[in-house]
């Protein structure tokens, strides 16, 4: 049965948005989200973290983890558990005034505490003038990790590149130590917040987010170090994040708003055939205007924890859902 409850609004802050989420081996819920400023982007950006422990009914008052006073913008954080159970808060950080578009990390090894202790930010390098990137990294069969990264080759004078970020992902053979970059996928203007899925037969699927009214794919063979050229797929996208992730019982499960032009509208879909280009009729998870960006994670007993937003300028909720595979229609 869909469960949703309101982790936040945005009450004397300006807005909020771009929520993550991620369980503890507890049953925690943790909920990352950024806010700050007039708006998004600007400096004042920065992140704030929540938790429930009674299954995302009730939630912690959200409170700064991330913040970067002086013109360093703090934004689109991901929370992600790695395979060893450390819980990391991935986040992107830009300047102006000096030249800044890098990616961050901080972490912590006791994500069941409500309030536990984090390392102190590390930068993940990745050897190029301007990256970011929002969605959690994949552990692959082999056990490298593949973190999705936008990037381009020279450092824009905007927070942003535009028309010439590429996509790509940072692989890490040393659980997290250090990072190479690999894939330059072209994509139609406003191409970013690309995701991975590693495939039955050992194949990635990297969708990315376009201006063109459908989801971009590019295909790697081999574990993510060269791809192929991006091309347009059948998911019906606004321009706008999705997720996209394989479930324990081997289905994969996607999450989007299957609209062309607005942010209309957010469904979950289960892969039926192609083993994640072919979905299913969806489960409707919010039928409202102005919902985006959506997160999810899967915890031991098959319930699917998600999080998306709406309005961030008006209310400026963020909204928590759970449900189950039996719940989405085929």
């Amino acid at each position: 049965m869909l469960r949703t409850f309101t982790v936040s609004t945005k009450q004397d802050r300006l807005w909020q948005g771009i929520p993550s989420i991620e369980r503890a081996g507890n049953g925690r819920l943790w909920a990352a989200f950024f806010t700050g400023g007039p708006k998004e982007p600007d400096v004042d950006n920065y992140v704030v973290l929540c938790s429930s422990t009674d299954g995302g009914q009730t939630w912690s008052d959200p409170a700064s983890v991330v913040q970067f006073p002086g013109g360093m913008r703090v934004f689109d954080p991901c929370l992600w558990h790695d395979p060893s159970g450390k819980l990391w808060l991935i986040y992107n950080r830009a300047c102006l005034d000096p030249t800044d578009h890098t990616l961050w990390a901080i972490a912590t090894t006791n994500s069941d505490a409500a309030s536990p202790p984090w390392s102190e930010p590390r930068q993940i390098d990745v050897g190029v003038p301007f990256a970011f990137r929002l969605n959690k990294p994949t552990v692959l069969s082999s056990g490298d990790w593949l973190l999705p990264v936008t990037w381009a080759r020279e450092a824009p004078g905007e927070w942003f590149a535009f028309h010439n970020q590429l996509q790509g992902v940072a692989i890490s053979t040393d659980q997290g130590g250090n990072w190479k970059l690999c894939g330059a996928v072209e994509a139609p203007a406003w191409a970013l917040e690309c995701m991975t899925l590693e495939r039955l037969d050992g194949s990635l699927l990297m969708l990315t987010r376009t201006g063109a009214g459908v989801l971009w794919q590019s295909h790697s063979a081999d574990c993510g170090r060269t791809w192929s050229e991006g091309l347009p797929t059948d998911i019906v996208n606004p321009g706008v994040r999705f997720f996209i992730r394989r479930l324990g019982c081997g289905r994969v499960l996607l999450i989007n708003t299957p609209n062309p032009s607005e942010r209309t509208g957010m469904w979950a879909y289960l892969s039926e055939k192609d083993d994640g280009t072919g979905f299913g009729r969806g489960l409707e998870l919010d039928g409202r205007q102005s919902v985006s960006y959506p997160d999810a994670v899967e915890a031991p007993d098959g319930t699917i924890h998600a999080i998306h937003d709406r309005d961030r300028g008006g209310v400026g909720e963020i909204i928590y859902q759970s449900f189950r595979v039996d719940d989405i229609p085929g």
